[in-house]
């Protein structure tokens, strides 16, 4: 496990967030490769709780807890549900959670999972190999539909042009593979001049859209909150600024950062009181040896907090559900 093809990214900055402590217990939210897992059983005599939805992912926590009998438990299942899933396990509190949001380049280097432009694979996108596939989504989805899944989620100026060219193209043939899918973006969407491919946006559009990424990311923190002992610690990666954008707002949020009612109003109507205190006044970056090493690591931004002693803000909901 500790020889990981996967490099896990702010490792160090990770580690200093949520400065693990002997006895202490923490939940790794995105197991992955076990790259934050290891590396915090190697930084204190305390115990980890992974949770991951992959099948991959889960049988390579299942070896890890061979080797950490006692110190390390793998749970198959979806972090926006690490609440229920700490309690089934007979876990109240925990002292610090990490999340590293999105795909991992063990599932981008896989052709067979789908999730690539650059290789050719099912179109398949699907973290929990299970469910609607990204195939699904660009055969069934009508036109409209597609065009703001693709804006909203790739942030994709043509996102229009797009999903006319797919439907078109399906009409003649279903997409199944990545290739086909890719070929078709890069028909209507000129090369940019920084030498990204054209299929990038619609390939994170879908992906995002086929695991519910976002939605599962708001169900996360919200978990989070209510799991965190008074002190405990939170440090969220992300890798675009969707992600960011609602980690920075939750934490904002929640350490009363954001704009308050008039100073002259009562306390129980200026809102609740803040359950998190931030770590950072901006987003921790990747310096510049570890962009060298790891060119995944330029985009990658952690937000990190403690919780406070205040009680978990009421939620209307836990985010939207695939």
């Amino acid at each position: 496990m500790t020889s990981s093809p996967h490099i896990p990214v702010l490792l160090a900055e990770v580690l200093e967030a949520l400065a693990p402590r002997a006895g202490g217990v923490y939940v790794d939210g995105t197991f992955g490769a076990g790259g934050y897992t290891t590396a915090m059983l190697d930084a204190a005599d305390c115990s980890v709780v992974a949770i991951d939805r992959d099948p991959s992912a889960v049988a390579r926590g299942r070896a890890l807890e061979a080797a950490r009998p006692g110190r390390f438990t793998m749970i198959e299942g979806r972090f926006g549900e690490m609440d229920a899933l700490l309690l089934a396990h007979g876990i109240e509190r925990v002292d610090g959670i990490a999340l590293d949001i999105g795909v991992s380049s063990m599932q981008i280097d896989e052709a067979a999972r789908g999730f690539s432009f650059s290789k050719d694979g099912p179109l398949d996108m699907r973290m929990e190999q299970a469910g609607a596939s990204a195939a699904d989504m660009v055969n069934r989805t009508e036109e409209e539909a597609l065009a703001d899944i693709i804006y909203r989620y790739g942030e994709e100026r043509l996102s229009r042009r797009i999903a006319k060219a797919i439907v078109m193209a399906r009409k003649d043939k279903p997409f199944e593979r990545t290739y086909e899918l890719a070929s078709v973006v890069r028909r209507v969407v000129p090369k940019h001049a920084d030498g990204i491919d054209p299929a990038t946006r619609t390939f994170q559009a879908l992906r995002i859209a086929v695991n519910d990424e976002l939605g599962e990311l708001e169900r996360g923190l919200i978990a989070a909150e209510q799991m965190l002992a008074p002190a405990g610690r939170l440090a969220v990666v992300t890798f675009h600024s969707l992600e960011d954008r609602v980690v920075k707002g939750f934490l904002k949020s929640r350490s009363g950062e954001e704009a308050q009612p008039s100073r002259h109003l009562p306390a129980a109507i200026s809102g609740p009181a803040p359950s998190f205190s931030q770590l950072h006044r901006r987003a921790v970056k990747a310096g510049e040896d570890e962009t060298r090493r790891n060119p995944r690591s330029r985009s990658a931004k952690l937000r990190a907090a403690i919780r406070t002693e205040a009680a978990p803000w009421p939620s209307s909901g836990r985010g939207r559900r695939s």
